[in-house]
């Protein structure tokens, strides 16, 4: 969000399905997080189906109101969180001494989050007005984001 962030979450070993989404990410994050904003909130999610879509992650926005931002399906280039993924990935790849291990990775990560500038996150989220527009445009095609 804009001027703040989270701690990074990174999922244990196995697969992110539905209820591990529900329980892991929408329960602890994004319900307490709708409750501090309060009507002023639209949650946006990569519309992944084995995760966002499912029924439970459906119902439990439901459920606490939240309002899940329209959006569609294989577009990861209107996504501003790429960039920040992209951000990690070239902060590792510049590491001296890269993560070897899964828990050097972990470790890694939660570092190179917690560097990583808040204006970078702050110039990204008003973007997407422009990222939409740009997408309306080209008539769905791919953008240079």
């Amino acid at each position: 969000m804009l001027g703040s962030r989270t701690d990074l979450h990174i999922f244990d070993a196995g697969s992110v399905n539905g209820t591990r989404y529900c329980n892991e990410i929408l329960l602890p994050y994004v319900r307490l997080f709708r409750g501090a904003m309060s009507l002023q909130f639209l949650f946006m999610d990569d519309n992944a189906p084995c995760r966002h879509r499912t029924v439970a992650a459906r119902q439990l926005l439901e459920s606490e109101d939240i309002e899940r931002m329209d959006w569609p399906a294989r577009s990861p280039d209107l996504n501003p969180i790429e960039h920040v993924w992209d951000f990690l990935g070239r902060r590792l790849a510049a590491r001296t001494l890269p993560p070897v291990t899964i828990r050097e990775l972990q470790l890694a990560l939660q570092d190179e989050w917690a560097a990583m500038p808040q204006q970078l996150i702050d110039t990204l989220i008003p973007s997407m007005g422009r990222r939409c527009e740009t997408c309306l445009a080209v008539r769905g095609d791919h953008i240079s984001y």
